[in-house]
């Protein structure tokens, strides 16, 4: 499955504790990534500092669903599952 171009809910519902450009401690849930741009895309998409969590994501219809607000939901319900 292909990501849905300017969803961004992966950039948005999950932690990220390893550093991200712009946010050396990473991000909480629920937190927009700073490198998400106004379209929903990250502007550090296939840059070597974008970080190993970003790029071993793989978008799955059980996980993005059919829509960005449903990826959204989905993934923040995960999230709330790992707490």
């Amino acid at each position: 499955m292909q990501c849905n171009p300017g969803c961004g809910a992966c950039c948005i519902a999950p932690s990220i504790s390893s550093p991200i450009p712009g946010m050396p401690n990473g991000k909480p849930a629920g937190v927009r990534c700073i490198q998400l741009d106004n379209n929903n895309l990250c502007k550090i998409f296939g840059q070597p500092q974008r970080p190993k969590v970003c790029l071993q994501f793989q978008a799955d219809r059980q996980v993005c669903g059919s829509s960005a607000a449903e990826a959204l939901t989905i993934i923040t319900q995960l999230e709330n599952l790992t707490e």
